[in-house]
């Protein structure tokens, strides 16, 4: 098997500014980063501990790391092995299923998130889930297969899961609630509405809202926050995307979050080191200690 800590993504830069923005003010009370993927290349090209350093120095004490492949998954369950500051979510993203079914590998695939789930610093399967966005009618009975199964992994393992929800909002809801959602069920980079953010809220599932909350289109995201209780709110980056305003397009990293904190304080009207507190307390609920 290849060493994992080689692994490494490269993100298209295309014509856009790839040098990081500058630090924001460090946050007054620590928080966390429930969803990024430090694998991939951007920008200057941190290292993974230049990046947890950057973190570290604004407040953000820690970084829920997601794998979306078997190398991805494999690199972060190694980061979060290596790093203390890291944790692990793995799984097969649900645009990637439809290429392991259609090389007979979906079942093998699995096979691999059910084995590196079993590492005591992977405390979440994600992201898994529907993407009606970029799969074609062909590549959806793949997908729903990969969810279920993913579901099930959660459940065995006892551990939380991340879900990846573009444009299937409605099947994303009834596959949960048709399999049953793990006790501890993330949307990552929460992407509905208000009704869909009361529906979940109702079930007990958490939103995790990332840097496009600040974009000018989003007012459904605001809506969202609006009637999502406290104890509900996760925040992240998705790095190396979805940077907030005002560095949208330039890339992403955990040492951003306090931007993204501060907004959501302000939208809520409350203060942004108590919220950063409750957001702590509601990732460690979510994934437990990252020291441990």
């Amino acid at each position: 098997m290849t060493d994992p800590s080689n692994y490494v993504r490269t993100r298209e830069k295309g014509s856009r500014d790839t040098s990081y923005p500058p630090a924001p003010e460090p946050l007054g009370a620590p928080t966390y980063d429930n969803h990024a993927h430090l694998e991939i290349e951007d920008g200057v090209g941190l290292s993974l501990d230049e990046q947890l350093e950057r973190a570290d120095a604004v407040g953000v004490i820690g970084v829920v790391q997601a794998g979306g492949d078997i190398e991805s998954s494999r690199w972060s369950a190694w980061a979060a092995a290596s790093h203390p500051r890291v944790l692990a979510a793995v799984a097969i993203h649900p645009n990637e299923a439809p290429a392991y079914a259609e090389a007979g590998r979906l079942d093998e695939a699995i096979a691999v998130i059910d084995e590196l789930a079993a590492q005591p610093r992977v405390r979440a399967i994600g992201e898994t889930g529907l993407d009606f966005f970029r799969t074609g009618e062909e590549g959806l009975p793949a997908q729903f297969e990969s969810f279920e199964a993913h579901i099930a992994l959660a459940k065995k393992h006892g551990i939380a899961m991340q879900i990846h929800d573009r444009d299937a909002h409605d099947a994303v809801l009834e596959t949960l609630e048709r399999a049953g959602a793990p006790d501890r069920t993330v949307f990552h980079c929460f992407s509905g509405d208000e009704a869909m953010a009361r529906v979940a809220a109702d079930r007990g599932y958490y939103l995790s809202f990332a840097g496009n909350v600040t974009f000018k289109n989003a007012q459904n995201l605001r809506d969202a926050l609006a009637v999502t209780p406290r104890e509900r709110i996760l925040v992240e980056t998705d790095a190396p995307f979805l940077t907030p305003t005002p560095h949208r397009g330039r890339p992403n990293a955990p040492y951003l979050i306090p931007v993204t904190v501060r907004f959501l304080a302000a939208e809520l009207g409350v203060d942004a080191d108590e919220l950063a507190a409750q957001i702590a307390a509601n990732t460690r609920e979510v994934y437990g200690a990252f020291e441990d």
